[in-house]
């Protein structure tokens, strides 16, 4: 989809040296960051991300992780 924004020219210039750069058109560049921005603002994605994290990990607490919390905890004034 084709689209005109407006930018400051310094954005421009600084995103013309990064597209030339990284070897990537003008397009690709502000595809990319727009993307980039979605993903850090969406809700829904990172919650489904942390969702997917926290199916993979299992049911039973990793005796591992169980030792060194309970070891923070111990040293821990209250």
């Amino acid at each position: 989809m084709k689209t005109a924004i407006s930018i400051p020219d310094r954005v421009f210039e600084d995103a013309e040296r990064l597209a030339r750069r990284s070897g990537k058109s003008r397009s690709q560049l502000f595809s990319d960051a727009v993307r980039e921005y979605v993903a850090r603002h969406s809700a829904d994605q990172v919650t489904e991300a942390m969702d997917r994290v926290s199916a993979d990990g299992g049911t039973e607490p990793d005796p591992f992780t169980s030792r060194a919390a309970r070891r923070t905890l111990e040293r821990t004034e209250w």
